[in-house]
Order: structure tokens, then sequence, then C-alpha cells
């Protein structure tokens, strides 16, 4: 199945509403469109055989719609949300420049600053100096993210735990998640993952937010 194969048939099951989970949705929620097409932020093709996820943006919000099709009956099999994740790396320090930090690693940093430097915000700066990964910023389910954020650190895995060491070296998670009706999950680390982590001497922080509109009764 193309992408354009995959946006018709999406378009279609939201205009026709065929399962209860399209109506569901559309009732609280707008997905985005442009030039009367409707936007797609991502095909995920590494899902199960036969299977692909896509995500769409959701007007207002940093979550997405997911659209799981079946490739092999080219049918729409579900509708939900997936929340919007960040899945990084992060070391800081006072006394540590951001180009000392970096130099410690062979890894390329996604993103550095020092500290007294205005954040993106323009509003307030920085109280440390630091860097972080981010190597899979596209929409996609945290443990895909967080899998990926493993194979990247571990092609360097004595600079980071030094990093771990000397900069208070940490996985940091930013979730988004869609407040639908109260129950909205949670995520899932596997033994392997736990595994890798401890390996890299890793810890790992949560930030969980909730947002968007109550399913209507």
């Amino acid at each position: 199945m193309t992408d354009d194969q995959a946006i018709e048939l999406i378009e279609r099951e939201f205009k026709e509403k065929t399962l209860g989970a399209t109506e569901q949705y559309l009732e609280i929620h707008n997905p985005i469109y442009a030039d009367n097409k409707l936007k797609i932020a991502r095909i995920d093709r590494e899902a199960k055989a036969d299977y692909i996820i896509a995500y769409l943006p959701v007007i207002g919000e940093q979550f997405y719609f997911a659209v799981y099709i079946n490739t092999s009956t080219n049918e729409i099999t579900n509708i939900g949300t997936e929340a919007f994740h960040q899945v990084y790396f992060i070391a800081t320090s006072e006394i540590l420049t951001a180009k000392e930090l970096t130099a410690i690693t062979k890894l390329k940093p996604t993103e550095s600053w020092n500290k007294g430097d205005l954040r993106k915000n323009g509003k307030s700066n920085h109280k440390y100096n630091s860097f972080k990964i981010l190597p899979n910023p596209e929409p996609d389910e945290f443990e895909d993210k967080l899998k990926k954020l493993l194979d990247f650190l571990e092609q360097d895995n004595d600079g980071i735990k030094r990093l771990v060491e000397i900069a208070d070296g940490y996985i940091q998670i930013a979730m988004d998640i869609h407040n639908g009706n109260g129950m909205i999950g949670g995520p899932t680390i596997d033994s392997d993952d736990i595994r890798r982590m401890n390996e890299l001497k890793l810890s790992i922080n949560f930030d969980l937010y909730v947002s968007g509109n109550s399913f209507k009764e």
C-alpha cells in the first residue's frame, strides 16, 4: 500500500465514519487538512507484518490520531490516539561547558546550551550547561522510541557512562497524552530495555501531561 492509497483510505473513513471510534474521536477533535488533503505526520511501516500505522496531527494539540491499517485486506482496523513522546538523553553540569560535555562522547548532540543562554520560549535563561540527544523526533510508540534511543547510545557505551558519572546523564521522557475518559494508560519498559539501561548506568525520568477533550457521553 502506497502513502497515497493509505491517505485515500483514511479520508474516506473520516467522511463515512464506518467505525464507531471514528465518530467518537471526530466529535471532539479534528485532523489537519492542507490544500484539501489530509495531513499525515508519519506512516509507520515498522509495525507488525501486514500492518501500518498512520499518525495524523490534531488541530491545537500535540498528540496524534493513530490509524491502524491492515495492508492485506486494505481495511482500517482501529482508530485511536498516540501520545506526543519525547525520549532523549540529557547531561548537565554547572562546571563543564556544553562544548566540554559534548566532547566526552563521539555521539552528535541534537541540541546544546550554556548557562545564561536564552531558552527557546524567549522568556527565561538556562540555569545549567547541558546537551541532549534526541535521535527519533518523529511520531512513534514510546517503546519503539526508547529502543531506538538505546540503539543510538550504545554506539558509545564508554562516553555515555562517563557522562552519567560526571554530568548527571539520564534518559528524560516527556509525554503529552490525550485524556478522553480519564484512563490514560502508561508506558511499558520490557526487561531487555531495563537490562540495557542498567549496563549504561542510566536512570529514567518521566514527565506526563494530559490534554485534549473528553469523549461525549
